[in-house]
């Protein structure tokens, strides 16, 4: 029977088209669909009918005869998905610009200190999944704070490019340490048995404890190496830190100078340290400016030891307390890594000045 119907329009693909529809067809990494109309496109071209395409590319006959009809109409970009309208916006731009601005310069009236989801919900009449949404979108985090303290060290630029200079670039012939003590470290007893962590739940302490007694410990931290020398007292006098110091003076050999790092702790500034100091010339102080712990980098090893050692742990006595602290400064020593100090002075003033900038911008 000779065949009915509306004839089918021949398909004919330039030699551009052609080439990037082979791409298109060889592509591991654009849209599965995309690779498959160009398939059609192209088994189209070769006089193939739209049922022999389907079959092969396991398809339905409308689908196939659909792509083939939108090459023809529209060519290569015809084969790309067509722009839907959607629902339209039930939150408009003004509703947004008031949640933003009543997010950054109000607060609730019910005392609270910042808006919470549900909060800024009620108050501007949108869904807590639209609030949470336009949080995310302008990066607004209420419920967040940081916490920062600038330095009134009327050196404090000189102090800090002296320090980082250690850092960045160490004199020769020279050991480079940072010193500090932390204090009031506290021997703390659990009240009952710690529950072991298993699975599906995490190790179980209880929240009350009994004190018995607190030690100092004080470190020296090797910049080169990361190596720490530790040693833990009763208290933190400037008699205890002179100990300390001819400890160090002890553990250094005698053909290094030492350049020692240190806060502006009344302690490192007694009569009789800097007596001391004063008649070895192998050793040479460097202070901190003030409220700028973060520079000494013997803070790094009190944060590490305090959370792998200290803060978990239940001990019945003080003694029990410094012989975890010896225990884990001794295998920390012995796969000890340098800290990787990359902060130029220039990059922590430019910090400090945007800083500065914002603080400026809200006094007023």
């Amino acid at each position: 029977m000779a065949r009915t119907g509306r004839p089918r329009a021949t398909l004919v693909i330039s030699q551009e088209d052609r080439l990037q529809l082979e791409s298109m067809a060889r592509s591991r990494s654009m849209p599965a669909s995309l690779v498959t109309r160009a398939r059609i496109v192209l088994e189209a071209a070769g006089g193939r009918s739209n049922k022999d395409i389907a079959q092969q590319l396991e398809l339905g006959e409308h689908t196939v005869g659909k792509w083939r009809r939108r090459y023809l109409e529209h060519g290569l970009t015809g084969l790309h998905d067509e722009s839907r309208p959607g629902k339209p916006r039930s939150i408009d731009d003004e509703q947004v610009a008031r949640l933003i601005h009543k997010t950054l310069h109000t607060r609730p009236a019910d005392g609270s200190t910042h808006w919470s989801v549900r909060a800024m919900a009620l108050e501007t009449n949108i869904s807590p999944a639209s609030v949470h949404r336009y949080f995310r979108l302008f990066g607004l985090k209420p419920h967040r704070s940081e916490h920062f303290k600038l330095s009134t060290d009327p050196f404090f630029i000189e102090k800090l490019r002296d320090v980082v200079g250690l850092y960045l670039s160490p004199p020769q012939n020279a050991i480079v340490l940072c010193v500090d003590e932390k204090s009031q470290c506290q021997a703390l007893e659990r009240t009952q048995p710690m529950l072991p962590m298993g699975l599906g739940y995490v190790e179980g302490i209880t929240h009350d404890y009994i004190r018995h007694g607190t030690t100092t410990l004080f470190a020296a931290l090797n910049v080169a190496n990361g190596a720490v020398l530790a040693r833990c007292t009763p208290r933190h006098r400037h008699q205890e830190f002179l100990a300390f110091l001819r400890q160090i003076e002890q553990a250094v050999p005698a053909d290094l100078d030492i350049h020692c790092i240190v806060d502006n702790y009344s302690t490192h500034k007694h009569p009789k340290v800097k007596a001391w100091l004063a008649a070895r010339p192998r050793w040479h102080l460097h202070f901190i400016p003030t409220y700028s712990s973060w520079l000494n980098q013997v803070e790094r090893f009190f944060g590490l030891i305090t959370d792998k050692a200290i803060r978990r742990g239940s001990f019945g006595s003080v003694k029990q307390l410094v012989r975890q602290i010896d225990l884990f400064v001794q295998h920390y020593n012995q796969n000890c890594q340098p800290f990787s100090w990359t902060a130029t002075a220039d990059s922590i003033l430019g910090k400090l000045h945007r800083l500065m900038s914002r603080i400026n911008e809200t006094a007023h």
